[in-house]
């Protein structure tokens, strides 16, 4: 496990382009961390450390969305996702097998699953307004 604190939204997406260096093909990252911690600043910079051309915005309405580029992101919302059914039906195992990189923040609905994909884990927590707590577990050193 790796620990890193972020002092702003910028730093909080520098660590995700650090992450995404290390990502290869069809890597799961489950993420873990309450309304506002800042998962999805950190799939911004996933998303740009990948090489993606999309704007990054939350999934939380769409379920999955899905960012282009020469490696590809698709970036789950799993707040209503609950089964392995519903998962498969969002389209998670197709994204996958296509090689794209997937992030699923709310990873603890599904963690029963996701941990058979063996997942680089990302948890954030809110320190205070501008400061994270990031831990990291199952990749490679960042530093």
């Amino acid at each position: 496990m790796q620990q890193f604190m972020t002092h702003s939204r910028a730093e909080t997406v520098e660590l995700g382009r650090r992450l995404a260096a290390r990502l290869a093909p069809g890597t799961v990252v489950a993420f873990t961390g309450g309304l506002g911690a800042g998962k999805t600043a950190f799939c911004q910079g996933l998303a740009e450390g990948l090489g993606c051309t999309d704007p990054v915005s939350s999934p939380t309405f769409a379920i999955v969305n899905y960012y282009r580029g020469p490696r590809p992101l698709a970036h789950f919302d799993l707040y209503r996702i609950h089964s392995d059914a519903d998962l498969a039906a969002a389209g998670f195992y197709d994204y996958l097998d296509s090689g794209a990189v997937i992030a699923a923040e709310w990873s603890e609905n599904c963690a029963g699953t996701l941990a058979l994909e063996n997942p680089v884990t990302v948890d954030i927590a809110r320190i205070d307004d501008t400061t994270r707590r990031i831990t990291i577990g199952n990749a490679e050193t960042l530093l």
